[in-house]
């Protein structure tokens, strides 16, 4: 490849993932595909979908002109309506249309990052007629992809990858959004901390600082008197970042110390995807 070098880890990553989303959906039946997934709302044939969709986007395909049905109940934001629209034109196709697809898309990305050149400060276009970096847009596909990975497995009863190299993008993309959560999601006061420890296929410890202005920073340091300590395993750290389950639903997979109100606020917060 002649990715740049600080974008080689993420297209790594990404390809992990998605190539292993295809050997996941290759084989299934037609009636596999409307199986209910983890995330809200979408069944095995969406998330499938809402990757194509994201890719054609990366390759700068023009995006579909559909009107969403009206009796959306999960649609309820600009951003939802903005990624239901590639779900949607696709939720009548079948299994061979949606894996060709989905192949041919692959075959299309792969070439453009093995011919990628511009630097990965260049902007490129994001959701909603936004703007990221190549770099950002490198990273949140690679995040992306290897969450919906999570959750075709969990659908499809098919566990595994959970420390895969998209693992480690996932991890940092939630450790970067912990002050937020600590902070302004619970409220933490100021002059307080916070640790999380996470073990399992993927672990590390982390510390929330709230300083005096209310703004949270992490790091890896521990600390000698935080006010809450979350303990739990990396799989069930995904689930609750990514809002796949609500707290009181995994409460015994998670060791809680200190203050329980602000450990509750904490968890209340913690998922972290649109």
């Amino acid at each position: 490849m002649t990715v740049h070098p600080s974008l080689q880890t993420y297209a790594d990553a990404w390809t992990h993932s998605i190539e292993a989303i295809s050997e996941l959906v290759q084989p299934l039946a037609e009636g596999e595909w409307n199986r209910p997934t983890p995330c809200p709302a979408w069944s095995v044939r969406d998330i499938v979908s809402h990757i194509i969709g994201m890719e054609c986007e990366m390759l700068g395909d023009p995006r579909p002109i559909h009107s969403l049905p009206r009796d959306l109940y999960h649609v309820r934001s600009e951003f939802a309506r903005y990624m239901e629209m590639q779900v949607d034109v696709r939720r009548h196709h079948t299994a061979p249309e949606m894996t060709s697809e989905l192949e041919y898309t692959i075959i299309r990305r792969n070439r453009q990052l093995r011919n990628e050149n511009r630097s990965p400060e260049t902007m490129v276009r994001a959701p909603l007629s936004a703007e990221q970096t190549l770099e950002q847009a490198y990273r949140m596909r690679a995040f992306d992809v290897w969450v919906h990975e999570q959750d075709l497995r969990a659908a499809l009863n098919a566990p595994g990858n959970l420390d895969s190299p998209g693992a480690f993008v996932a991890r940092d993309q939630f450790i970067s959004a912990l002050p937020k959560v600590v902070a302004k999601g619970a409220g933490a006061p100021p002059h307080s901390a916070v640790v999380v420890d996470v073990h399992g296929p993927v672990e590390f410890l982390r510390t929330v600082r709230v300083g005096a202005d209310g703004r949270g920073t992490v790091d890896g340091s521990p600390s000698l008197g935080p006010a809450v300590t979350l303990a739990l395993d990396w799989e069930t750290y995904v689930r609750l970042a990514a809002g796949r389950v609500r707290p009181a639903a995994v409460a015994d997979r998670i060791k809680i110390e200190g203050d329980p109100g602000l450990a509750d606020a904490i968890l209340e917060s913690f998922a972290v995807t649109p």
